[in-house]
Parts: C-alpha cells; structure tokens; sequence
C-alpha cells in the first residue's frame, strides 16, 4: 500500500475542515471548533456521519500499526466514529443522562451495564504524571536535513532533503500538571524523530548544563526542588529552603543555578527558547570515524524572555500562557521554526575540549571555541488532536538512538538511559507503551517482544526466538555493515573503555564549579546581570533559615564580588569574602540574549480603540499587522464592533502581558462599567487604558500612537521622546516602524541600569 494515501487523504479532510472554519483567513486564534455551534441543541442525526474533524491546525499520529506498517485509511480514522451514543463494544445507547432505576424514584438498579463502565472508565481516565516535567505542551512538525552532517554522522535522518516526521514537547521541571506556565524554571525540549531507522529522542533542556555531574544525584536535587514534603508547598519554583540548602552545599550546581536565576529561567514562548542536548554524544560517518557532538536547537525568533513582574502577573491572569502562545502561533501559521547545529570536537582518548570536560554535564563549551555548525530545520506545523493521546502519553527516552549517534560515558547520561523504561513502565502501564499511536516507530518493528499488559499487535508466526526454523529464520539479524541505510543495523562505536579498579569517585575535571558559574555572570549585559541579582535576591528572600542564605552567598563570593554584594545588600546581610580567588574566565558573548535583531513573526499586537478612533486608520493597522505574519487584537470599551471591527479583548478582559507592542489609535474615557474613584474624580482616560500604556512602558515595549492614541500617554505618565514611544503617526507608517523595533523584542535602552 502505498503510505502517501491515507495521508493525502486526511489532508483533503483538513482542507474541508479549513473552507468550513474560518472564510476570512488569517483569523485570531482560539476558534474551539472546526464547525459553527448553533444557539439550538443540534438533535438531528441525518447527514451526520461522524464526529467533525480537527481544526485546520491540528494534527494527529501517522496510521500505523504497532510493528510500523502503514495502515489503510486516513490518521482521523482512528478516532471516534459513526453518528451514535455507543458503549466501548460498540452498542448503541439510547439515554445516557438518567441511570436504570427501579421506577422514577427507586433505588438505581446493579444491572445498569452502562452506568457502570461510564463510571469505571471516567474513574481510570488518568494515569501517574510525569515525576518531573509533568506540566508540558507539544506539537507535531517536521525535520529536514540540509545535508552538511556527513561528514560527522551517517544517520539518515540528516540526508540533504530528507524530511523527517518529529513530535516535540516542552515543559517545565518542577511543578504538577496544573502548576503554571511562567515560573522560574528549567525547560525541556524534547523532539522524538519517527526515522526510516528507528525512533531517536533527543530529550534536552533550554538550559545547557545541568546541576548534577552523576546520574546518582538526581533524586536528591529534584527532591530538593520539589515542593516541601510536609506541606507540599510552594509549587514549581525553586524560592525555598530545602531547594537552596541543596545547591549552596553542592556546589557544582551553581553553574545551573545562575543559568535559572537569569532571563533564561522565565522565556518569552516556547518559539523564543534555545534548546539543548545537554550531554555529549558520539557520532559516526559512512567511513567509521568517530566525533563527539552537542546538539543545539537555534529558535529562529531569537531567545527572548519575560520580565520577572510580566510572569508573576500571567501566573494569575493566564497560568497556561506558554502553551496558549504556542497553539495559537500554530493556528495562526506562525509556524515556529529551529535550526538543528553540532557543536563537533575530536574523539580523543580523554574526551576534553581546549582543558573543558566533555563528560561534564555542569559544563558547556563557549560557541567562540567551537562553533555551532547547522545540520538541520525543525518547523512545528501541527496542534494535538486530543492531548491525553498524545501530550501526555508520548514516552521519550535518551536510549532511543540510531545508527551513528551513540551514547558516551557521560555518568548522567549513562544513568538516563538506564531510568527511562522505569519512568514509562509506571506511567503508562505496562511494556508495550512504544505501541501507542503517539509512540509508534515509522519503521518496521520485528522484536520478539511478545504479550504484556496494553498488547495491541496481533502478531503471526510460531517462533519469537532465535535461531528458529518454523518461521523460516525470521526475524533476521542486520548487517554491521553500515553502507546500506536499509539493511544496517544499530553499531556501538568501537571506543576503548577505561579500565581500572571500581570505584566511587570522580575524574578531577569535575571539581571546577566556579569558572563557568563566573564566565557567564561575566557575559551578561549590565540589564541581564541586573534581573540576575534580583532573582537571587528574590528566591534567597523566600528562604527561611539564614544560615542557608549566607551559605549561599559564600557560593556567590567565589562567582563575583560585585554580584555577591548587591545580593547581600537586598537581603540586608554582610558581605562575604571569597574563600579562595576568582578562578580565570573569559566572556563568551553567545550567552547573552540581548544584542541582536530577530525575524518578527507570530507577535500579538494590542490595538487599543474606541469611539474616536478613525475605522479606515484601524483596517489599515489590522491588515499590515495580519500581512506580516503576526496577530492584531482589537481592545474595545465593549465587545462587537468599534471603529468599523470586531474587538477581540475589550478593557475589562485585557492586561499587558498578553501583547508584544501596543497601538493607541484612541483615548477613551472611562466606560460605564468602571468603578467610581476614591478621590469623586473622574479620570480622562480609561483607568484600565492608562493601567494597559504603564505596564507595557514599565517593561520596556513598543508603543505608538495613531490619531488622539498619543492623548492618553499623559495620563500614563508616558513621556513622548524616549526610545520606542512612537507618537502622531501616520497608519501606514505605524506597522514598518513598529516591527523594526520588535526585532530587538524589548527597547532596555528606555532604563538606566544599576549592575555594571
């Protein structure tokens, strides 16, 4: 069968479904539905086949069978179907809002089939969350290979032009499912790629180091993150005692910890994050040699982040912002795009790079010294269909690998690959979770695995062992043989391991857990290194005990002097002096965020109107915002139309930190549904106007002005001649000015900074 069909076909259906949505696309995000609801209960059946299908947006696993061979039919056909209520045998109901009872007011009745299994299955919906990265989100994309890895790797996967399907998800560290999006946190970045060869995960972080050295670690600082026991609070932020207590004695945590504690611990979006493999791999070409590699995932929006007031703020008004950003700018065909790169260093017997540890997982290897080299695009394309059969039961795993990449002696690594299967085995029930749609290999699965709990494959033949006769030998071993991606197999690389007596301990390399701490303080600009003391004055004001604030600042002394004493003086406290010197660091410019211009895609730009703005100046506004890829949203005195549009947000429902610039093409006076002032005067402007202007002047984004927009700068206290305040423009000049000051995403320049 030839595996294009079924897929041509399901695309025929979203096109259908994209004709009956929305006719005026590009459109606002959020539509629920790939159909119109009517005011009216729908209760005729007829010309109802099944249940409508996904949004435009959405996408859902490939068709294929638990042993990879692609299935007839289309990926819808796998969901729900046929017009009628059914039980899970496929019976059709006929009432399910009233229990079988014994008349209308009698006991209700044991042999009430369908009560009961409604019941037991809505009893069983959920299954154990992940024990860290429990709240996340994801997307299905693409991957294409540019070709310029073979000299490095021979994996197919990055073969010029080929295309390869990927499912990525993104989450934080510490906090449940129903924690929020925004918090100061580490990040993952996992992108599962359903290969010819196999499955490979590359589960990474936004964050390029981690706080442990040695796999063995890891329940300790986890535990120590986590929320306290006796309490379980606070929930997924690190501002605690147990959490500092643990990275102030381990001190080769710091190097993470300051990563968490800059502009990095709180993104933008999920489309504004840098993504890293963390651990070194090693990598083999068509010709047997061996490379040792760290992948970098390169967002093509530019790393961007929140201000530590916008993220507290969106943890109230819109804890899921992350992921709503993530599946409108999908919606709206922003698709988010990265570019795969390498960072490549010889395999030499110490695997060290220029006096850096590459097994070192608390260390990184400055881009200046061994540039990142692109091998690959990602494009994210696709929302979830239904986010339990996908989100939360897609299973990744770092021993997930195929032919040329291959695991090092990383001692985090080595232990990851040892504790995944656990991690899946209590989640998802049972051995044969790589048989879920979500989780399926693209490529033929012939294992020998047989039965266990959740088997879904019907499997043939009479012999599941090797050597066998009955089955005519199959399933066959591969070739070693790796010039033939069809017939090769997966080869360890053929790497001398060291040899000597067992032991418990570490190489001297790792003892160093200062000098990179140091190097990236030093590589921030004075407004990153400003935000960096505030956050560990914040989280270290949290903490109860001060004997663990002082430790910590112990920790900070042997960073910098400066940094150690602007956070002791937030905390009131002496200022330590280091216990030995500073260790040597150079700047490495590549960590700093700021600095750069970006492509400006997929941006939400607030449009304030009311009932003097001019129409035609706001149709103008709409369409070269809607041109370029980004998404206006109309903020009205009401809902309906105003100014000739339809609002999208009005006074009431909107707040600053949903938009990336904002446009005033009115200053409306306050609305009938404000609350009187305590003062009897009755304000100019909108109060919830002047509020909306403040903040986003307060962090440091773009405001301009059309018609009487720039009337309602005073009452903001917004004055017109500082950087990115554009006033008495012209509509049509509004948007090209406006985008070029959102390539920097943020005009810092407007605040005078007090770290050096």
């Amino acid at each position: 069968m030839d595996p294009s069909k079924p897929v041509a076909k399901a695309a025929q259906k979203l096109e259908e479904a994209a004709e009956r949505l929305l006719p005026d696309t590009p459109h606002v995000p959020g539509v629920p539905s790939s159909t119109t609801p009517t005011i009216e209960e729908p209760t005729d059946p007829a010309g109802t086949t099944h249940p409508p299908a996904p949004k435009p947006d959405q996408g859902t696993p490939a068709p294929v069978s638990p042993t990879g061979v692609p299935v007839t039919g289309d990926p819808l056909d796998s969901a729900q179907q046929g017009r009628w209520l059914t039980t899970a045998t496929g019976v059709r109901v006929h009432d399910t809002d009233h229990s079988l009872t014994a008349g209308r007011r009698g006991p209700t009745l044991l042999q009430d089939h369908h009560l009961r299994e409604k019941l037991m299955h809505f009893d069983h919906e959920r299954i154990p969350e992940r024990v860290v990265h429990a709240r996340g989100a994801a997307a299905h994309g693409r991957f294409t290979g540019y070709g310029t890895a073979a000299s490095i790797c021979h994996a197919g996967v990055f073969d010029e032009g080929k295309e390869t399907a990927v499912f990525v998800r993104f989450s934080t560290v510490l906090g449940s499912r129903g924690s929020a999006d925004t918090v100061r946190d580490t990040r993952g970045f996992a992108t599962k790629f359903y290969t010819d060869e196999g499955v490979w995960d590359l589960v990474g972080n936004n964050i390029p180091v981690f706080f442990i050295q040695d796999g063995i670690k890891f329940p300790d600082v986890i535990h120590a993150g986590k929320p306290h026991p006796d309490r379980e609070i606070p929930q997924a932020q690190s501002a605690h005692d147990t959490f500092w207590d643990f990275v102030s004695l381990h001190t080769e945590a710091q190097h993470h910890t300051i990563w968490n504690m800059s502009d990095r611990g709180i993104p933008r979006s999920y489309r504004m994050m840098e993504g890293f493999g963390v651990h070194t791999f090693r990598c083999t070409n068509a010709d047997g040699e061996t490379n040792l590699v760290k992948f970098h995932w390169k967002p093509k929006l530019g790393v961007h982040s929140l201000t530590w007031e916008e993220a507290q703020m969106l943890g109230g008004f819109d804890p899921d912002f992350h992921r709503r950003d993530l599946y409108d700018a999908i919606e709206s065909g922003a698709h988010p795009e990265w570019e795969l790169g390498v960072q490549v260093f010889p395999d030499t017997p110490d695997q060290m790079f220029e006096g850096i540890d590459l097994l070192d997982s608390t260390k990184l290897v400055p881009e200046e010294l061994a540039p990142v080299q692109p091998i690959g695009r990602l494009v994210l394309d696709a929302n979830p269909t239904n986010f339990f059969a996908e989100v939360e039961q897609v299973a990744f795993h770092t021993g997930h690998l195929v032919p040329g990449i291959d695991a090092t002696d990383d001692p985090l690594l080595q232990a990851r690959n040892f504790s995944y299967l656990d991690t899946q085995l209590s989640r998802l029930g049972g051995p044969n979770f790589n048989q879920l749609p979500i989780n399926r290999p693209h490529a033929p699965v012939n294992d020998m695995l047989r039965d266990g709990m959740h088997q879904t494959a019907v499997h043939g033949g009479a012999a599941p062992y090797r050597p066998n006769s009955l089955d005519g030998g199959c399933p066959f071993h591969a070739t070693t043989d790796q010039s033939d991606p069809a017939t090769r197999a997966f080869v360890e690389a053929a790497v001398t391991v060291a040899e000597g007596r067992k032991v418990r301990d570490q190489p001297a390399s790792y003892d160093d857990h200062y000098s990179q701490t140091r190097m990236f303080w030093l590589s921030l600009t004075p407004v990153e290194r400003e935000h960096v003391v505030r956050a560990y004055t914040f989280e270290l004001g949290k903490c109860y005990e001060q004997a663990i604030k002082e430790r910590q600042l112990l920790a900070l002394a042997q960073v910098d002097a400066d940094l150690c004493a602007q956070v002791a003086a937030g905390l009131g406290l002496e200022v330590p002096t280091a216990a030995e010197p500073l260790p040597e660091a150079a700047p490495s410019p590549a960590l700093s965020q700021l600095g750069a211009t970006w492509p400006v895609e997929g941006r939400m730009i607030g449009i304030v109107v009311g009932a003097g703005s001019d129409a035609g100046d706001v149709e103008v506004l709409r369409d070269a915002v809607l041109a370029d890829g980004n998404v206006p949203l109309l903020i009205g005195p009401h809902g309906g139309e105003v100014a000739g549009a339809t609002v999208q947000r009005t006074f009431a429902t909107a707040r600053s930190v949903e938009f990336d610039a904002l446009v005033l093409t009115d200053a409306p006076v306050p609305g009938p549904d404000v609350p009187p002032s305590p003062t009897g005067r009755t304000p100019d402007v909108d109060p919830r106007v002047t509020l909306l202007v403040e903040e986003v002047f307060r962090h440091a984004k773009a405001i301009a002005t059309v018609g009487r927009g720039a009337e309602a700068l005073p009452a903001a206290a917004v004055p017109r001649d500082v950087p990115a305040v554009l006033t008495d423009l012209e509509a049509g000049a509004v948007w090209p000015a406006l985008s070029k000051l959102l390539a920097t995403h943020r005009a810092w320049e407007r605040f005078p900074v007090a770290v050096g």
